[in-house]
């Protein structure tokens, strides 16, 4: 058991504003091309028919090994897709590359907010319906349905293209999708065995997440990576009127995430890091992950 706290001054993407969500997509990597990978997709809906998905994968030029390519599940797909720059592909390439693989909305959007808000958020009653809260009463609760997407449908698509070491399996995800990560680990751990939560919102539903916690197996065995930026404030504004979601973040420990790291890393079998990264809000940690996840995800085997 380990627990590393690094704190990192890192990168230009200090300087980007929290991502509009009703942004393009734009030009991107697989548009323009890359020296070191190649892109292709396919697409699905939801079981019920009502969220539509562009699975884009992002596969090395370089041969995969014998026992298949490493392999990293990526949320909100088409925004990393954005931020995805040749530098880190490049980066990648050096190291043994992982197959990337980007679920995002079958759209020129970078986020589908409904979407992502049902699809990553955990349920205290999975099934049952939910809203994510009291004013925006959007659907949520479904992050059993999408991690059964995951595994019954997207996983067989993606093997049955490339290569894949099915003992080297990453998944990432930031904010909403930083919960559906952790709520994954808790509750299906042997899904992946590195996993990557970034500003996981773990305030959702007044500190679900940390009942679900007390709920997880003993016998895990994976590697963890929180991260989380040193300037994401909590949503306390004294002339706003209160809402479910600024009263569930008042009532969360700033360093709820830290302390999250520190009880996981007691639990054996689980290796678990927690990385601040300085300067950065909510909004830029979404891109300034992305690279130490993909390259956690091409990390060997210790």
């Amino acid at each position: 058991m380990k627990l590393i706290l690094v704190l990192l001054a890192w990168l230009p993407l200090v300087a980007m504003a929290r991502p509009d969500v009703d942004q393009k997509l734009g030009s991107t990597l697989a548009d323009t091309g890359s020296v070191y990978y190649q892109f292709e997709h396919f697409e699905l809906d939801s079981a019920d028919g009502q969220r539509h998905y562009r699975v884009r994968l992002a596969v090395p030029t370089r041969a995969a090994p014998d026992e298949g390519y490493p392999v990293i599940y990526l949320l909100d797909g088409n925004a990393v897709l954005a931020a995805l720059q040749e530098e880190w592909l490049a980066e990648l390439d050096q190291r043994g590359p992982p197959l990337l693989v980007l679920i995002g909305p079958a759209s020129d959007l970078r986020l589908d907010v409904d979407a992502r808000v049902y699809d990553y958020t955990p349920s205290p009653h999975p099934g049952q319906p939910l809203l994510e809260d009291n004013e925006r009463r959007r659907p949520a609760g479904g992050a059993l349905a999408f991690l059964e997407l995951i595994e019954t449908r997207i996983k067989p698509q993606v093997e049955a293209r490339r290569p894949v070491d099915r003992q080297r399996q990453t998944l990432w995800g930031h904010s909403y999708g930083g919960a559906f990560v952790l709520n994954t680990l808790f509750t299906r751990p042997q899904a992946f065995q590195r996993y990557v939560a970034a500003s996981p919102s773990l305030w959702w539903k007044f500190g679900l997440l940390m009942q679900i916690e007390q709920t997880m197996p003993a016998d895990i065995s994976a590697r963890l990576l929180i991260m989380r930026g040193s300037d994401e404030a909590r949503a306390r504004t004294a002339d706003a009127p209160p809402t479910e979601a600024s009263r569930a973040m008042a009532a969360t420990p700033g360093d709820a995430a830290q302390q999250m790291a520190v009880r996981l890393a007691q639990r054996p079998g689980l290796t678990v890091d927690y990385r601040e990264l300085t300067g950065l809000g909510h909004g830029p940690m979404l891109a300034a992950s992305i690279l130490p996840a993909l390259l956690m995800a091409a990390e060997p085997d210790p």
